[in-house]
């Protein structure tokens, strides 16, 4: 066996491991919690974050009033183009082994050049992980349990959800995270 098509094949099969760990990670829970502090008072601010929750699909499941906590849940979709992007790198990469497989091993061409039938696969992976229900907490605790050093009501909330919800949410409603995120 040729020393430089056995090394293209063992970088080809590290590059097939680091594309497996890409595809497992599309459906991994990326839920964060993110305190803020806002001068609104905090009636008003569960009002806000009530109806943007709900006009994005979410619906209450838990509502406690004395420990002023809000759970929302809704259903998160698989996106197509991720699942067909997933499929089509893994295409590619699926490709590339058979290729240095039928160069190295040329007896089982057509054999090796099957496995690109498995691709996707990761899609199908993907399509069945990435959808499920996500849950939004969101913890508020009114004014005037927390002052600023002018001495001015402020509300505190903190809001677990996925990362990208709060993204949204912070440039919709405008809050300023306690600690930013990255």
């Amino acid at each position: 066996m040729d020393p430089v098509l056995s090394s293209i094949l063992f970088l080809t099969c590290l590059l097939m491991v680091g594309l497996a760990f890409f595809i497992r990670a599309s459906t991994k829970d990326r839920t964060e919690v993110v305190d803020f502090s806002v001068t609104i008072e905090a009636v008003s601010l569960l009002n806000q974050l009530q109806d943007y929750f709900e006009a994005r699909a979410y619906q209450i499941t838990t509502l406690s009033p004395d420990k002023s906590e809000i759970v929302f849940s809704g259903m998160v979709r698989a996106s197509v183009v991720m699942a067909v992007f997933l499929s089509a790198l893994a295409g590619i990469s699926l490709g590339c082994v058979a290729l240095v497989l039928s160069i190295l091993f040329p007896s089982h061409q057509s054999a090796y050049a099957s496995l690109t039938l498995l691709s996707p696969l990761a899609g199908l992976f993907y399509w069945k992980g990435a959808n499920r229900s996500e849950v939004v907490k969101v913890t508020v605790t009114p004014g005037d349990q927390c002052l600023d050093r002018n001495q001015t009501p402020k509300t505190h909330v903190s809001i677990s959800a996925h990362r990208d919800e709060l993204a949204a949410l912070q440039s919709k409603i405008n809050l300023k995270p306690l600690v930013p995120i990255n």
